[in-house]
């Protein structure tokens, strides 16, 4: 998880909240983090990218329309990152 960027790390995140969701909803959740526009010149490069580390895998709902699932390495990846978080921020 540390050689990803803040936007991908987000990206992982909200897939990991959601069952499959596609790009539009996942670009949706993160509009609404962000409260600014996420193009698609944005979106999906870094979903290739977090896909292509095998941290998330991705599928097809209809020949338009792909979703995005977490792998057990995204989820290894995110307890990871969130214990090392607890080191330096309580809760």
């Amino acid at each position: 998880m540390h050689d990803l960027t803040g936007f991908q790390r987000d990206l992982l995140y909200v897939i990991s909240g959601f069952d499959q969701p596609s790009g539009q909803s996942i670009k949706d959740e993160l509009q609404e983090y962000y409260e600014t526009e996420i193009n698609h010149g944005r979106l999906y490069p870094n979903l290739d990218t977090v896909v292509n580390k095998d941290l998330v895998e991705k599928g097809q709902i209809d020949r338009r329309t792909n979703y995005y699932a977490i792998t057990e390495a995204g989820e290894d990846a995110i307890q990871e990152r969130r214990k090392w978080e607890e080191q330096y921020v309580e809760m």
